[in-house]
């Protein structure tokens, strides 16, 4: 580990960040650092511009994705290294107004079995089952897992809260037999070395690699399975402020998305209309 990412790592934990934060941040500054093959310390302010430039023409990235390496990047430059340039502050990011892309339970069946790795596949899984976050679900430890409640504590999520999610007793069959097979010990979820857990990125490519293979054309990642979640509830009839506790969602504003798609009030809006037109 280099002197650089020790001391932002730390500077990350005396500012509450959250471990999967840490994880997405510190990836964030190697891909800087890859870029321009040396150190973020030596690089100059033009620079970074040009870095931020790059990643949104030359390689399309999606909003959220941006914004997350945009905070990082100030994270190192205005908290560790000290340095208040102009250009960190003057890049923004709109907010995307696209719906969430959501599959059919038959559709996560379809992409979950294709998931060659074990890890990543019960990973995935849990990511759907419970509505976790990418970072949630591969941060898991082994005694987050609470068979006799049937729920699994998710540790240190966004904003660094806590909190408990019902978990589904075919999943906690599915993960004793995965237990069974691998026998985890430290984290639930380990890479293969086993000293730390599965990195996010590896996740994504087993789904990535899943879906090339399937009949599926929706443009997927692994925050669809947790948008099919929450969808899948409110279309049961769930309330949706226990939607937004399971979730995790600091506002309501943030569940409220999932409203307009589930199948219910699809069905609502084009029984309406129909009555509207028969009396024409």
């Amino acid at each position: 580990m280099t002197e650089l990412r020790r001391r932002m790592i730390e500077d990350m934990k005396l500012n509450g960040l959250s471990e999967g934060t840490q994880r997405v941040y510190v990836d964030a500054i190697r891909e800087l650092a890859k870029y321009y093959r040396r150190s973020p310390e030596l690089l100059g302010e033009e620079e970074l511009r040009q870095y931020f430039v790059y990643l949104e023409k030359e390689r399309s990235l999606a909003g959220n994705t941006i914004k997350v390496r945009i905070f990082a990047i100030k994270f190192l430059y205005s908290k560790t290294l000290r340095r208040d340039w102009p250009v960190l502050k003057l890049i923004r990011i709109k907010k995307s107004k696209k719906l969430p892309v959501v599959l059919s339970t038959g559709e996560v069946r379809e992409l979950l079995s294709l998931v060659r790795r074990p890890v990543a596949r019960m990973s995935l899984t849990l990511m759907y089952a419970c509505g976790l976050r990418i970072s949630e679900a591969t941060g898991l430890r082994p005694n987050d897992i609470d068979s006799r409640r049937m729920a699994i504590c998710v540790r240190n999520g966004k904003g660094s809260k806590d909190r408990y999610v019902p978990l589904p007793e075919r999943t906690l069959q599915q993960l004793r037999e995965y237990w069974k097979m691998y026998r985890p010990s430290i984290w639930l979820f380990p890479s293969k070395t086993g000293v730390a857990s599965i990195h996010n990125g590896s996740v994504s490519r087993c789904l990535k690699a899943a879906l090339r293979q399937s009949s599926i054309t929706k443009e997927v990642t692994c925050h669809t399975l947790r948008h099919s979640y929450a969808t899948e509830l409110l279309d049961r009839g769930m309330d949706i402020r226990i939607i937004q506790s399971l979730l995790g969602h600091q506002s309501l504003r943030s569940t409220m998305i999932y409203l307009h798609m589930t199948e219910g009030a699809k069905q609502q809006v084009h029984d309406a209309v129909n009555r509207i037109m028969a009396s024409l």
